[in-house]
């Protein structure tokens, strides 16, 4: 059996006290695939540490957010002809030892996109963060007629081909909820990984509890009015 070619993805912002031991949690668990630190205009120390620990850099010249460093990457994964992208925080969030899991389910069910959950088989906490994601979780099932996405806000998804070529054809794909709802309407496999996260091991996150509640107010509008109106594209699988 041929093994599939993954590029791990690793979007990072000022993450100099983060970026060492994110990429040696990687390489001690997972040698065999390929990573990708996309650093998105930091102005932190990011950039000089992986220079000098030889680190697998795309230098992005200003900070243009999330949703460009993924389209980056997944245009870097396309133009090397990678047959899986996996998104991979770079605040040391994610777990590497899921990311085989993610891969076998892939590649048994034959997904578009493996989405590491913390909440297919764990319940979720009662707190004002998890009823926004409650909230995405109805709109999203509301939109796509029953679809079930436990983990809307998971920032760990693994992507297959197809996905690499859409969202390196389009500026339009971001990594957010509200894409994975339209994903989801144009045709797109999506499953569910239980996983488990920590927390950002230095350094303090962007997403405040204001700044969250703002983000799930702004997917609920997009995924019920902006992507619901827009143009479903057609999922081309790439040849051989």
């Amino acid at each position: 059996m041929i093994r599939m070619k993954l590029l791990i993805m690793i979007p990072a912002y000022n993450e100099a006290l983060n970026i060492r031991q994110v990429v040696q949690h990687l390489q001690s668990i997972c040698p065999e695939y390929d990573y990708l630190i996309i650093n998105d205009g930091s102005r932190d120390a990011t950039a000089r540490i992986c220079r000098e620990n030889r680190y697998p850099v795309l230098d992005l010249p200003v900070n243009g957010g999330l949703s460009n460093a993924i389209h980056a990457g997944m245009c870097y994964a396309k133009e090397k002809g990678y047959d899986m992208a996996l998104q991979f925080d770079g605040d040391g969030q994610h777990d590497a030892r899921f990311i085989r899991e993610m891969v076998r389910v892939m590649e048994e069910h034959h997904d578009d996109i493996v989405i590491g959950s913390r909440f297919v088989t764990e319940k979720k906490p009662h707190s004002l963060r998890m009823m926004g994601n409650n909230l995405l979780q109805a709109v999203i099932c509301l939109v796509t007629g029953g679809q079930n996405i436990h983990d809307t806000t998971s920032g760990m998804r693994l992507y297959n081909q197809r996905m690499i070529d859409a969202y390196a054809d389009s500026i339009n794909m971001g990594p957010e909820s509200d894409t994975i709802g339209y994903l989801l309407r144009c045709g797109a496999r999506v499953e569910e990984v239980q996983v488990q996260m920590h927390e950002r091991m230095a350094g303090v996150s962007y997403l405040t509890l204001g700044r969250s509640m703002k983000y799930m107010l702004e997917m609920c509008v997009s995924m019920l009015v902006v992507q619901w109106s827009r143009k479903k594209i057609r999922l081309e699988e790439r040849e051989a």
